[in-house]
């Protein structure tokens, strides 16, 4: 389970950037409740599975893939790798401190990485703030993030 969690927590980031790269930033929000929601969510739901130190390799060494899978999108890659590893690093420090169930944990933490990452991404990428797609990829990641820490919490559930 964690090999394919890690597995679709990559792709997921890979996806999100080659669609940027090829429809722009208008697809942002879009990418923010597919791709960049599911990232969130499993990122919480390896916390709980790794050791602190595979989960600072995961999130470093994901942010380097995301680099390398995509450097023909030029800035893109490079301000996807920041923001996914600046937002991976809000999300694990507020994932660590919060007390309560892990749907709780990860909605809370959800909500410091895609505010993160929501400032960084366009901002590194497109090299001006814009703040109706910044406010627009909040909003999507906080939805897409709880949406699928719901189906990840009941499918841990089901499974245990």
């Amino acid at each position: 389970m964690h090999y394919t969690a890690i597995l679709i927590y990559a792709l997921a980031m890979t996806a999100a950037n080659l669609s940027i790269s090829y429809f722009g930033v208008w697809v942002s929000p879009i990418n923010a409740f597919l791709f960049i929601g599911l990232d969130l969510a499993l990122r919480d739901m390896l916390h709980t599975r790794l050791t602190k130190v595979q989960m600072l390799s995961l999130i470093g060494t994901s942010g380097v893939i995301t680099y390398i899978l995509n450097p023909a999108a030029g800035m893109i890659a490079v301000a996807s790798a920041s923001a996914f590893t600046l937002a991976a690093l809000a999300d694990w420090s507020v994932f660590s401190v919060v007390k309560g169930s892990w749907f709780k944990r990860s909605n809370v933490s959800n909500a410091a990485g895609a505010a993160v990452d929501s400032v960084a991404f366009p901002t590194i990428a497109f090299g001006v703030l814009m703040p109706e797609i910044i406010a627009a990829q909040f909003a999507a990641k906080i939805a897409g993030g709880a949406m699928w820490a719901f189906l990840l919490n009941k499918w841990a559930l089901k499974n245990a």
